[in-house]
Formats: C-alpha cells, structure tokens, sequence
C-alpha cells in the first residue's frame, strides 16, 4: 500500500486509518459521550461513513479530520437523542396507592370526563390528541384537517374552559 493516501481504495484507508486512529478516536467519542459502548458505534458510524463516501472525499489527505468531525457529530446526535428520550420516558410509578387515593383519583377522572364532555366538539378532540394521544400540534393540525395556529387556538380555549369547570365544580 502506497504512503500517499490519495492512491488508497476505500478498503486500504479504511484498514490504514483504522488501524492508526481507532482508539483515539473512540477515547474522544468517550470523552464526548461518557460512555465506550455508544462511543464505539459512533467511531464504527463515521468509520463505515468514509469507506461510503472515500471516492467522493476532496482532500483524502484530511480523512483523520473528516474521521473527527464525524466522530464529534456522532456524538452530538446520540447526546441529542438522550436528552429527548429522557424527556419522554415516563416517570416511575409511585408507590402504590390505597383505596382512598384510588377512591379520588376515580372521582377526578369522571370530574375531568364530565367537563371535557361539556366543550365543543372541536376542543375536546384537540385536547384529547394532545393529551391522551400524546401527539403534536402539526400532527394534530393534519389529522383534524386544521392549521396549526387553530390547533393552538382550540387547546387554549379548551384548557381554559378545563380549568373553569373544574374550579366550579372544586366550589361547589
């Protein structure tokens, strides 16, 4: 194999450079991550990368810098995906509850199904993909064949009236 790396195929640099490179960059997508196990995969993705685009690389001669930049860009995207998934992930259960509490819980919940019943139709079907359906305003927006801005419109209406039965009904 050649020392100028712009003879290399794509399996010779590839080999070459993983060869030479390999630990320090998984060391840096360690580093980055806080972790090895994703840091490796991260290292493996931009390995696998440039073997798909080598033909196509202006400067072979940076591969080590285009190895990097793909490492620390991998390493963004898993730490970005960690922060949503922890986002969504859902709160442990409590401690299980008494019959007290289930007593409550179920009284607030037919509260709750008792003035949701009570608004417009188009609230309440905004409010309930929202909440229950757990999705987005667009996605809501395309499935009820509305604007965003009126699915916005329809949930704060519908919340505020939420609120006003509930509180009525918490004075009565």
């Amino acid at each position: 194999m050649a020392d100028d790396p712009r003879s290399w195929s794509a399996d010779e640099a590839v080999g070459a450079l993983y060869a030479a490179h390999w630990r320090r960059l998984v060391a840096l997508a360690t580093s980055l991550m806080g972790e090895s196990a994703s840091a490796e995969e991260v290292v493996a993705d931009a390995f696998v990368t440039l073997h798909r685009r080598w033909d196509r690389l202006a400067d072979k001669g940076s591969a080590v810098a285009y190895l990097r930049t793909s490492v620390v860009n991998g390493a963004r995207d898993v730490l970005k995906h960690r922060v949503v998934a922890d986002r969504r992930r859902p709160l442990p259960d409590p401690a299980p509850d008494g019959p007290e509490e289930h007593a409550v819980r179920a009284s607030e919940h037919r509260s709750v199904l008792s003035a949701l019943d009570g608004l417009p139709t188009r609230q309440r079907e905004v409010l309930v993909l929202r909440y229950q359906g757990e999705m987005s305003e667009q996605d809501i927006a395309d499935v009820l064949g509305i604007s965003r801005g009126a699915v916005k419109t329809h949930a704060h209406r519908g919340l505020s009236a939420l609120r006003e039965a509930m509180s009525r009904e918490d004075h009565q």
